[in-house]
């Protein structure tokens, strides 16, 4: 599989009475493809999938491959506390179509790395599918050090790595020592950085509700090389991107930001409670100024491209 571009974790819409609303999941999927994003994640952490059954996550799984139908490859979450549970859902990823799963490490656990890796090359070996890493100590309490890449790294299967500790340092280690391995934006608020570092694409909580931004981003830096307008295009979106990794309320956010869009967020399942009314109004005056200054980068590089560029412009939500 060719890890690369745009992949947001689709998020889940629930419905009032806290049941899966399939079909506002398949319409979330119907709307991302269509917005061209290069790929998708089901039951990665924006779909709440710690929030899920076993076979309600497995269903997503399905769900996802049957909507999305080869249109762009699919990455299925895997995450679990026992290793057995992650060999399960990565077995039913790779039954249900899936084109790779996506392996945090395992949460409140806290393995030693070389637990660690013997969890990782276990499911490698059970699953046998391409795998993304997901290093986001944050949420699981446990981060993959030079010691976990060297190792994992000699298995071709580990093709990716969303890289989300936040720590600069890493994303140097990664991307200058471990070339081979794929790597990914995981932190919002850096995904300049990343790019400038040579990252090949971003998983992105935020795809979910503006998926042409980070996408423009996407192409200006690490398709264009353009770092000039990416650093504008980047500046546009840092308000919003402080509120998502600083805010403490991640999901929620890109939630109530779907359903600014008109999309089906629908509730969240508990213990997560929404945006109080505040939050509510900071993040619609934030999301409106964004979209202005993108409006404005837009007819810029619209004006350049009519004075000799190749004509290619990328099309920005209104």
């Amino acid at each position: 599989m060719d890890f690369r571009g745009i992949i947001p974790p689709v998020i889940t819409p629930f419905k009032d009475d806290g049941a899966i609303d399939y079909d506002g999941f398949a319409a979330m999927i119907e709307h991302l493809i269509a917005a061209s994003v290069h790929g998708l994640v089901v039951g990665g952490t924006t779909g709440e999938y710690y929030a899920q059954t076993k076979a309600e996550r497995i269903e997503l799984m399905r769900l996802g491959r049957e909507v999305i139908n080869g249109r762009v490859p699919l990455i299925a979450g895997t995450g679990a506390i026992r290793t057995e549970d992650c060999i399960d859902f990565g077995l039913a990823a790779r039954e249900h179509g899936a084109d790779g799963i996506l392996m945090p490490a395992p949460y409140y656990a806290v393995p030693t790395q070389l637990e660690l890796i013997n969890h990782a090359l276990a499911i490698d070996r059970a699953v046998d599918l391409p795998i993304m890493l997901y290093n986001y100590p944050g949420r699981t309490g446990t981060r993959m050090e030079r010691e976990f890449f060297e190792r994992v790294g000699r298995s071709p299967n580990f093709a990716a790595v969303k890289e989300s500790t936040g720590d600069i340092n890493q994303l140097h280690m990664l991307a200058r020592d471990f070339p081979h391995i794929r790597l990914f934006c995981g932190m919002d608020d850096q995904a300049l950085e990343f790019f400038a570092w040579g990252a090949v694409g971003w998983v992105c909580a935020a795809g979910n509700c503006l998926p042409a931004e980070h996408i423009a981003l996407y192409q200006a830096v690490a398709v264009e090389a353009d770092i000039v307008k990416g650093r504008r295009i980047m500046s546009a979106l840092m308000p919003f991107m402080r509120i998502l990794e600083q805010g403490g309320k991640l999901i929620q956010t890109v939630k109530y930001a779907c359903e600014l869009q008109g999309l089906p967020a629908g509730p969240l399942r508990r213990p997560l409670q929404p945006l109080f009314k505040d939050e509510k109004r900071e993040l619609e005056m934030t999301l409106r100024t964004l979209k202005q200054v993108m409006a404005q980068i837009q007819a810029d590089h619209g004006a350049d491209e009519s004075e000799g560029g190749d004509g290619n412009v990328i099309t920005l939500n209104a």
